[in-house]
């Protein structure tokens, strides 16, 4: 699959032998999670709005993911190396795709990979290493990466987590400073098994180059400053900046102020017509028709007091796009979707990222802790936008509200299991109205 990671672990293992492997052993840890998912999707609608043929009824899938993760120490010395190791299962245990009418076609849905019949398989898996070398507070990785950036945020939203396969350093050496930056080559999805190149929602070429660079400033204990560059070659360049400042209030209150600004232009192939015809473009309406172009800023702020918090938000795209990250899920592959975006309007249907889109929120969540019944949680939240550009020169609009229950066991034998409980209904005038449950469970125990 990816043969550098597999040199490196080789290397550090003779640096283990040679140097003494006292950190690298004793500071080791080995972590098993388990994730239970059961996912219910009702389409409400035989075709949707643009005229795409869509499945009828209800999808159903429920499985089993299994992650083992060896996170190793590094050797003594002024340069510390070590390896860590990502081993993932994905069994079926039922569904996959169902039909709500006769004569409809089986169709897959979010959990599993496909086989060549278009039927979800009953287990998949895959391997990954990622060696690390550490020098004060800078450390290298390089081979199977969990990004958690702006402009790059892993998927953990399923049975196995999306993972990339790049090279990523990261250093703390100044206080109060934390700067990050690499090169990415290969993704491999949620649900899939197989590494693939790069693109966006839409694009049928393969990139393999997204470089990024960017930090947090720590400004003071309440305010942190974000920058971050990244480039996918070939098609979009991206600026993010944010700022986050929390303003203690009183006993138990505070004001959260989180603002984050995107902008996103056509890179190489995507910014002529010709590498827009072989397939370096855009899903879903432009002014340039596949063209990258966007701006997006939004604001929120949330009041806690006690149990209780309270978030008001708006967010606006502008430009002759939608919004662009990277994303697999036009590609020939496996399953592999998109990662997740950060956005306050990232939700568990829709992400509200279309062509102009306006978006106003709020959300309510509520801890039961102050009510004595530590690890419950409960919130709502409702999503609403217009003002979707359409290629009539008309609008658009659409609304998503989510509701979620989540309780983590406190002490015991099982403490640490989690379960939660999600629900989603999506109405929109550009897409299938759909409706979603969603059943979790997640535990993970230290192995050593």
């Amino acid at each position: 699959m990816y043969k550098r990671p597999l040199a490196l672990a080789m290397a550090v293992g003779s640096v283990t032998q040679s140097a003494g492997a006292a950190g690298f052993i004793d500071d080791s840890q080995l972590l098993l999670s388990l994730r239970n998912n059961y996912f219910t999707t009702d389409n409400r609608e035989s075709r949707d709005k643009i005229g795409n043929a869509a499945y009828t009824g209800q999808n159903k899938e429920w499985g089993q993911g299994f992650v083992l993760n060896y996170l190793s120490g590094y050797t003594p010395g002024t340069v510390g190396f070590g390896v860590d190791a990502l081993g993932t299962l994905g069994i079926k245990l039922d569904g996959g795709g169902r039909a709500g009418k006769a004569g409809v076609t089986r169709t897959p849905g979010q959990l599993f990979p496909l086989e060549s019949d278009n039927s979800a398989v009953d287990e998949y898996s895959r391997v990954g290493l990622t060696g690390k070398v550490r020098y004060s507070k800078t450390e290298l990785r390089v081979g199977t990466l969990q990004t958690k950036l702006p402009i790059l945020l892993s998927n953990d939203g399923r049975l196995l987590p999306q993972t990339y396969e790049g090279y990523q350093i990261t250093s703390k050496d100044i206080d109060n400073l934390t700067l990050v930056g690499g090169l990415i080559e290969h993704a491999v999805g949620r649900s899939s098994t197989n590494d693939t190149g790069l693109a966006v929602s839409g694009g049928t070429q393969q990139s393999n180059k997204f470089t990024y660079a960017g930090g947090d400033w720590s400004v003071t204990k309440q305010l942190t400053a974000q920058y971050y560059y990244g480039k996918l070659e070939d098609y979009y360049t991206q600026q993010f900046g944010g700022l986050v400042h929390v303003l203690p209030i009183g006993d138990n209150q505070s004001l959260k102020t989180d603002l984050r600004y995107f902008r996103t232009a056509s890179d190489g192939a995507n910014d002529s017509a010709a590498g827009r015809a072989d397939g370096y473009i855009g899903k879903g309406y432009a002014s340039t028709p596949g063209k990258i172009d966007s701006r997006v800023w939004s604001a929120a702020f949330t009041y806690s007091i006690g149990a209780n918090a309270f978030m008001l938000g708006h967010q606006r795209l502008s430009g002759g796009s939608g919004f662009f990250q990277v994303s697999q899920d036009s590609l020939p592959n496996e399953g592999a979707g998109p990662g997740s975006y950060y956005l306050l309007t990232d939700r568990q249907i829709s992400s509200f990222i279309r062509a102009g889109e306006h978006t106003s929120f709020g959300q309510y969540t509520y801890d039961f802790a102050g009510l004595g019944i530590p690890g419950l949680k409960a919130g709502v939240i409702y999503l609403k936008g217009d003002n979707i550009s359409t290629a009539s020169g008309g609008s658009q609009k659409e609304w998503e509200r989510d509701t979620s229950l989540d309780y983590v066991i406190q002490s015991g034998a099982l403490k640490g299991l989690g379960f939660a409980v999600r629900h989603g209904s999506l109405r929109s005038e550009a897409t299938n109205n759909l409706d979603q449950t969603r059943l979790i469970m997640n535990y993970t125990v230290a192995l050593f």
